[in-house]
């Protein structure tokens, strides 16, 4: 798991059809409190929105995090830091 900070959202014109109706949000990384000039695009999983602290799964537990477990993603919003 990683954690970042929403900086704003992804638009895609064409998508696999089994990611239809996902929002893809982009993901400045946090580390030890601090952003760093990495970035990633993440399905979001739980509504968030942009300027707030997200965790990210990756990999495998990516695609367990949605409901179809077939979708071919590597990153997926998994929480909302309070």
């Amino acid at each position: 798991m990683i954690i970042g900070k929403v900086i704003g959202t992804v638009v895609s014109t064409r998508k696999n059809e089994m990611l239809i109706g996902s929002k893809f949000m982009l993901v400045q990384h946090l580390e030890n409190g601090n952003l760093v000039e990495k970035y990633i695009v993440a399905v979001d999983s739980v509504g968030a929105g942009i300027g707030e602290t997200v965790l990210i799964a990756l990999g495998s537990a990516a695609r367990l995090a949605l409901d179809n477990r077939e979708a071919p993603v590597d990153a997926t919003i998994v929480g909302i830091v309070d």
